[in-house]
């Protein structure tokens, strides 16, 4: 490294945190933004009064070995943990037990705790949405967020958001703005659901193949949690496409009952109720883009919808964007 970059990296979710990671790990500066109070992104966790529920992002996997090395130390640290719930699949055929060899992992003790961890030591502006980019005649960056307040100069800087709201944000360079436009994030609806007993049923997970919902799982069920019998219900893009404008209650009436026919038991009065609209909860489409730059303006681009979605997608995307700006000289 010939000296050290002063860079800014907006958006904590996965993406962001890893960039930001392997960029200070090498000796620069990084400042983070994000427009939210904590940091995980879709990998959201609500903590309440019954317990600490995962509205996005319900587990990870580990396929490429870059990954795997990273996630034993996120194991040997307590930041993570294997989660092997007893899964099933619900079709037009009904529900039947589905279980696999496939490891899932899980932060502990709710998913925002990994990010939560691998932000500790770096600089961390939360509650801070960045409107648009300005570019000095230095070739510096001006971060504006929407209260017109100035963050920087920043040398180089990544960009770490859903692409819909990346746009923006690349307009001083067209072709990363017209990649970004193309990606089709895929809207979902969130349900969580705590009950004062356990259901009575073997479920623990569930793949949805038919309705409403795309997934189910006992919250509950994962290591790390206390607190009462808790679900988090997930719909299709489909169906959230069709509900976006619906208000939370009729959301929950409408998940509750494909729930009930999923699982096949009657439900009791829930507890708590909890339903979160994600409009960005995943690409539409998979892209092998990895993630993309423009070296001649310092500015470069990641997150999970560069590779297709998935967690894992999400850190390798972050380590390529990083490792790109690195090796320019």
């Amino acid at each position: 490294m010939t000296h050290p970059y002063n860079i800014a990296v907006i958006g904590a979710g996965m993406a962001g945190i890893s960039a930001a990671t392997a960029l200070s790990r090498a000796g620069h500066s990084v400042k983070l933004f994000d427009k939210s109070r904590g940091s995980g992104g879709r990998m959201n966790s609500k903590r309440t009064e019954v317990g600490d529920l995962d509205m996005g992002a319900q587990y990870f996997t580990a396929r490429d070995s870059r990954f795997r090395h990273e996630l034993k130390t996120w194991l040997d640290n307590g930041w993570v943990a294997e989660w092997a719930p007893a899964l099933y699949a619900y079709d037009q055929n009904g529900l039947r037990s589905a279980a696999d060899d496939q490891q899932r992992f899980v932060g502990a003790p709710r998913m925002t705790g990994l990010t939560r961890q691998l932000l500790q030591g770096l600089d961390f502006a939360s509650q801070t949405r960045i409107s648009h980019l300005v570019r000095h005649e230095d070739k510096h960056w001006l971060l504006v967020d929407e209260q017109q307040h100035q963050h920087g100069p920043f040398d180089r800087v990544i960009v770490a958001t859903p692409a819909p709201q990346a746009v923006a944000l690349l307009e001083q360079s067209p072709q990363l703005a017209h990649a970004a436009a193309q990606v089709q994030m895929q809207p979902g609806w969130a349900l969580a659901v705590a009950f004062s007993d356990p259901l009575p049923t073997p479920v623990e997970a569930c793949f949805v193949r038919a309705g409403a919902l795309d997934w189910i799982s006992r919250n509950s069920s994962k290591p790390g949690r206390t607190g009462q019998d808790s679900w988090v219900l997930q719909s299709t893009p489909k169906w959230a496409s069709e509900h976006l404008q619906v208000d939370a209650q009729e959301i929950t009436r409408e998940l509750l009952v494909a729930f009930a026919e999923v699982i096949g038991c009657s439900l009791p009065e829930p507890l708590f109720t909890h339903a979160h609209r994600w409009l960005y909860a995943r690409p539409a489409d998979a892209c092998n883009w990895g993630a993309l730059a423009a070296p001649e303006k310092d500015l470069y681009v990641c997150g999970d919808w560069c590779m297709g979605g998935r967690v894992e997608n999400a850190w390798l995307s972050g380590q390529q964007a990083a490792n790109t700006l690195m090796e320019k000289r």
